[in-house]
């Protein structure tokens, strides 16, 4: 009979039974676990996060040719070692659990191709965590779409992609060894598989939610459903279509608040996570509190944002606009593409459309501790740093313009180099230096995201180049100084070549700086977990950018999956990093608990 492995047994084991309990954690690759076992402190490793990530810090710091020892170390999918049954035991329960035992012929024919294209562009194994973010397994379909979108990427992508596979491979592998199930981030992750279920696009897969639609309301009325199951003593809808719950301190709903949510609309064909991960880590925390009867020295109110994006009408941010009390009451009269005024779409939705009642729910904000959000990275930083967890310093301010510039348009063989009036190159030249601007400063972004040449032909000189830049960066001052030098740099351009320029703002949002106190919470709850602290601001803008106009706010950000895509349906998580993020929430709110007694 085996003894249950622990995370004692493994601090207490010398090197040679470490290794040996951590055997098959990583495929055919014991000097994994020799190199993580002279990494660990003196008291040993803190949790199952600290241990994984001294793992992968490991196989970080070996050489190149050992990684790829690693990776040619695991088998093909559904390869000849499984026809073979000569796979390890972790390789063959986890592709049958993924289904690759049964494809059928025509599956089985397309994954030995697919294998034998991979092997011979890249020269290793095609490796993926089969088992998927839930850890149950992917679909074959699942497995073979992937396969090919990956089969077209870069050598240097696709090896990085493949460590990282096999991080998540281990991670699965240890948390069963340590039966350590992520039973709040499977939760959450459940959610997330119902919540999309409610959607307008009507290709498989595709996730569209905008502003009190069908699917829209019936996200709202899931959510009320789940926050009233997990033990929240008030839930209802508001005037603006926002969810929100109230978990009432020990002493009554008359007590200070913790505000905290996210937003449930998405973009067209968006990901799951974004946004809705932040309201459910928060809703399966509180509903661990109402099981066990705790309660703390101040409220919890839970709000689902109805609406971040700004896909339906022109009105970003319109959710947690109403709590500041910022709605503007122009956009009651905002048309849609249907041409139905908001205050109409609202009214249909059964909300009274009427500023009136919407100014009412503007928040008192003596009455709050602030406002904290979790929320999906959506960029790839924090999957390249093989860190689950990030703390946000600050939603970067940015600034928007719409520009225009104006040459001369000429014949492409007969105008000489040195007598054009280019358009679009004085425009490529702006772009080149608004990177290059940007890249010399930290954290500051620099975008042309539009670039259009009217009427272009391929044997004319480009007369007018139309435009768009989008700069970011921390600070305001930051951002002024980004704006500032690009613009400057665009007047000498335009002197330069002899051409004009029309530039106009469309958009300037301040930075909203984390405010101290909180953030100092989200670096202790890491920290508790065993994790490393890692900084990085947000070059998205949040609700918290919002709710920073009247209270402190700070973010947790959680790694995404696929190089952190987001704003598509690739966008990703896992529960096991789910599952970091509401231990994380929970201790946030237990010391915030120590502090407002």
């Amino acid at each position: 009979m085996h003894t249950p492995l622990d995370l004692h047994t493994l601090n207490a084991a010398d090197q040679p039974t470490f290794v040996a309990l951590l055997d098959g954690t990583y495929e055919h690759s014991p000097w994994v676990a020799e190199r993580a076992w002279a990494r660990r402190p003196a008291g040993g490793h803190l949790s199952l996060a600290h241990l994984l990530h001294d793992l992968a810090c490991s196989v970080r710091e070996a050489s190149e040719a050992e990684q790829l020892a690693l990776i040619r170390a695991h088998p093909e999918l559904a390869g000849k070692a499984m026809v073979a049954q000569s796979l390890t035991a972790e390789s063959t329960d986890e592709q049958s659990r993924a289904g690759l035992t049964a494809c059928s012929p025509e599956e089985f024919s397309r994954l030995q191709q697919l294998n034998t294209q991979y092997n011979g562009r890249f020269g290793w194994p095609f490796i993926l965590a089969v088992r998927g973010p839930r850890g149950t397994g992917l679909t074959r379909q699942q497995i073979i779409a992937t396969f090919e979108r990956r089969l077209h990427g870069s050598r240097d992508t696709e090896f990085a992609e493949s460590l990282r596979n096999i991080h998540r491979i281990a991670q699965i592998r240890l948390t069963e060894k340590l039966a350590l199930p992520p039973r709040l981030g499977q939760q959450v992750w459940d959610w997330c598989e119902a919540w999309a279920t409610h959607t307008e696009a009507q290709e498989p897969g595709q996730l569209t939610v905008t502003y009190l639609t069908a699917a829209h309301q019936a996200c709202a009325r899931q959510l009320a459903d789940w926050m009233r199951e997990a033990g929240f003593d008030e839930v209802g809808r508001d005037a603006v279509g926002n969810v929100v719950g109230l978990y009432h301190a020990a002493s009554g709903p008359g007590a200070p608040r913790l505000l905290t949510g996210s937003h449930y609309d998405t973009v067209r064909q968006g990901g799951r996570y974004d946004g809705r991960l932040g309201i459910l880590v928060a809703v399966a925390t509180v509903r661990e509190l109402a099981r066990a009867g705790r309660r703390l020295p101040y409220s919890i109110e839970v709000v689902g944002f109805a609406e971040e994006e700004g896909q339906r009408y022109k009105a970003t941010f319109l959710g947690s606009s109403a709590l500041t009390g910022s709605f503007d009451p122009a956009w009651l009269e905002q048309t849609d593409a249907a041409g139905i005024p908001m205050h109409a779409a609202m009214r249909a939705a059964g909300l009274p459309g009427e500023m009136s009642v919407i100014q009412d729910l503007a928040r008192d904000v003596s009455q709050y501790l602030g406002f904290v959000e979790v929320h999906i990275e959506q960029g790839p930083v924090l999957d390249e740093e093989l860190l689950p967890l990030g703390i946000v310093t600050s939603i970067n301010g940015s600034a928007r313009y719409l520009g225009e510039v104006t040459g001369q348009a000429s014949h492409a063989g007969t105008t000489p180099m040195n007598r054009r009036r280019d358009a679009a190159t004085a425009v490529a030249e702006l772009a080149l230096y608004a990177e290059a601007r940007a890249l010399a400063d930290e954290d500051s972004v620099a975008t042309v995201g539009l670039l259009q040449v009217p009427d272009g032909s391929i044997n004319v000189v480009p007369g007018r180049c139309r435009f768009s830049l989008d700069l970011r960066a921390p600070r305001n001052t930051q951002r002024n100084a980004l704006v500032a030098d690009i613009r400057q740099q665009l007047t000498r351009i335009a002197e330069r070549r002899r051409v004009g320029v029309r530039l106009e703002e469309t958009m300037v949002a301040s930075a909203a700086p984390s405010a101290a106190p909180l953030q100092a919470l989200w670096e202790r709850a890491v920290q508790s977990l065993g994790l490393p602290l890692f900084h990085l601001p947000s070059g998205a803008g949040h609700d918290a950018m919002k709710l920073h106009e009247i209270m402190p706010q700070a973010m947790l950000f959680v790694r995404g999956e696929n190089g952190g895509i987001s704003h598509n349906p690739l966008e990703s998580t896992t529960c096991d990093d789910m599952q970091l993020a509401c231990e994380a929430f929970d201790h946030l709110l237990h010391q915030l608990a120590e502090e407002h007694p």
